[in-house]
């Protein structure tokens, strides 16, 4: 597609939305999930949000789940079962919905990308409504996401890296340059087989962008680097064998290795990554 086309379709759905903005929904305190909206200049961005019944008046840590690439909210929210993990372990879940269906993760992908969306800006926004009217507490938030919702995960922990407990990418890529001001914990879930992000590396980013994935055990090298840690060398509490860590600690790093896996959402991953970030400290208070 000509950078002309794009800019034109682009235009014309942001056009679309200006005139069209999509229902507020219902209140935040709303058990269940509920659609709601955030303005973004001229246009409003939703997402769902996933409240448990019957929870105390105080705030709830906080997941932020995102999307796969040409997927949406609800797509993740039945993909990765969230919601009933929410209402085991006490969370509330934010679902926020990309640009057509993408984030802008760095290299990737494509229509946010093109269109520049200031999607860490988008996420910034949206913990900060759900902290200010007592949904989320500041010091719990967590951050998952599947495949580009993945690398918008990595960006996000990358950028504001002070505002994370902690993030589980789920067949994602770090697709940014990464200089964290703070240690991040990490949970990262990938099958050997993945076509999509290939799990050692290589192909393309995205179809304009002839810059190879980076293998996932680097990446997660890079992480252990930043954090400071002992090698990827102990068994993950409660994961299933190919799942290894840094060890105990406040902090860590984790890998779960799918043997023959593909490009998906592992069902044990959700529950997994609920115990690791309820592992992980409070962030100080600001």
């Amino acid at each position: 597609m000509k950078i002309a086309a794009r800019a034109a379709v682009i235009a014309a759905v942001i056009a679309a939305l200006i005139a069209h903005p999509l229902p507020a929904g219902a209140s935040e305190d709303a058990p269940g999930t509920t659609e709601h909206t955030i303005a973004m200049g001229d246009w409003d961005r939703a997402y769902l949000l996933h409240v448990p019944p019957g929870r105390p008046r105080e705030p709830l840590p906080l997941i932020v789940a995102l999307h796969g690439g040409l997927n949406d909210a609800e797509y993740v929210r039945e993909q990765s079962g969230l919601d009933e993990v929410a209402d085991r372990d006490g969370y509330a879940v934010a679902y926020p919905d990309g640009f057509l269906g993408t984030w802008n993760a760095g290299a990737c992908c494509s229509f946010a990308r093109w269109a520049g969306i200031d999607d860490v800006g988008f996420l910034d926004k949206l913990i900060g409504t759900l902290v200010e009217q007592g949904v989320a507490d500041p010091r719990r938030v967590f951050m998952t996401g599947f495949s580009n919702g993945g690398g918008m995960a990595y960006r996000y922990a990358c950028e504001r890296s002070g505002r994370l407990a902690g993030i589980a990418v789920v067949s994602g890529a770090l697709a940014i340059g990464c200089t964290p001001e703070t240690p991040v914990s990490v949970l990262a879930f990938h099958g050997t087989l993945d076509p999509s992000v290939p799990y050692t590396g290589g192909g393309n980013m995205d179809a304009d962008v002839h810059f190879p994935f980076i293998a996932v055990q680097i990446v997660m090298e890079f992480w252990r680097w930043v954090d400071k840690l002992p090698a990827l060398s102990w068994p993950v509490p409660g994961g299933p064998d190919g799942c290894v860590g840094t060890g105990p600690g406040p902090l860590a790093v984790a890998l779960c290795t799918k043997q023959g896996g593909g490009h998906e959402w592992p069902e044990y991953a959700s529950g997994l990554m609920a115990r690791f970030f309820a592992a992980r400290p409070s962030l100080p208070k600001t």
